[in-house]
């Protein structure tokens, strides 16, 4: 069954999302989960973790690191894009970040700033291997929002043009909202969890031919498979660096089968309704109309 989803769907606004729960995370294989693991553990009160996490101490014992926290009840970091450096052996990383601090009080303070990253290259390790760890690190406050907070570059480096950080922040929602709707997200690799990205050009309706185009981006990411079909979620990225879940109006079936059998060949097929889904099987952007499709398999006779 094949249904077009044009793009005028509703879309579904998208805040700070979290779990009831922190569930553990020690990932040491980038700069941004290294720093995702950071902050894991310090929502999960496990100081002796997060202070692992850095080459030198961050502060003159592990007793006042954690005290240090004392009264932060969660931290929620939003990460841009690494750059990376090799140096005698090593390899360097820089990490622009912001970090929303929630007091125990109810305030609410965002801070925007770097990470430095060391990793010995492995390449050539002989009797110990250093893993990455963090050398330093620098913040300053922050008066806009969380995602707005994060730094293009560190330390002077060439800014990223805005699609390139809407592609970055897409992919953190993409982690963040979907880490345990979508199974394939685990099981894929980061290149294989990379979003397809199709710009968007359009005017409003009210809008003249001699009116500028806006610009918007649909970001596709794999989401589950099984019986022959495998789903896809979409985020919604736009020229004001706003970023939103699509969910998509979908019609609800009745699906009649000969003799009332389900072994035996369908007879008729009633749209009674409409749904909401927030997954598309099979889908395909057709971009000469702006059009998703979605479609999903049968195995065979009966299988509806």
């Amino acid at each position: 069954m094949r249904l077009a989803l044009a793009l005028a769907c509703g879309l579904a606004s998208y805040g700070t999302s979290a779990m009831a729960a922190d569930a553990f995370l020690d990932d040491r294989s980038d700069a941004a989960s290294l720093v995702s693991s950071l902050y894991n553990a310090i929502n999960r009160k496990e100081y002796a973790r997060a202070w692992s996490y850095f080459s030198d101490p961050p502060a003159a014992s592990l007793e006042d690191y954690a005290a240090g926290f004392s009264d932060t009840e969660s931290v929620s970091v939003r990460t841009g894009r690494v750059s990376e450096e090799g140096a005698a052996g090593s390899i360097m990383m820089q990490l622009p970040l912001a970090i929303e601090a929630h007091a125990s009080d109810g305030t609410v303070r965002v801070f925007s700033g770097c990470y430095t990253l060391r990793m010995a290259n492995p390449a050539i390790a002989t009797d110990e291997f250093t893993p990455l760890r963090i050398t330093s690190g620098r913040f300053s406050a922050s008066s806009a929002g969380l995602d707005e907070s994060v730094p293009t570059n560190c330390d002077g480096g060439a800014p990223l043009p805005a699609a390139d950080l809407l592609r970055d922040r897409a992919e953190a929602l993409y982690r963040d909202a979907f880490a345990t709707s979508c199974l394939r997200m685990s099981e894929l690799t980061p290149e294989e969890r990379e979003p397809e990205i199709h710009e968007l050009r359009f005017r409003y309706a009210y809008e003249t031919d001699s009116d500028p185009e806006h610009k918007a981006w649909l970001f596709g990411f794999p989401c589950n498979s099984g019986a022959y079909n495998q789903s896809e979620v979409y985020i919604y990225g736009d020229e004001y660096n706003d970023l939103r879940l699509l969910s998509f109006a979908t019609p609800k079936l009745d699906i009649r089968y000969q003799d009332d059998d389900f072994d035996k060949p369908v007879e008729a097929i009633y749209v009674i309704g409409f749904t909401s889904v927030g997954e598309l099987v099979n889908s395909e952007f057709d971009p000469a109309t702006r059009t998703l499709h979605s479609w999903s398999k049968w195995r065979g006779i009966g299988d509806a």
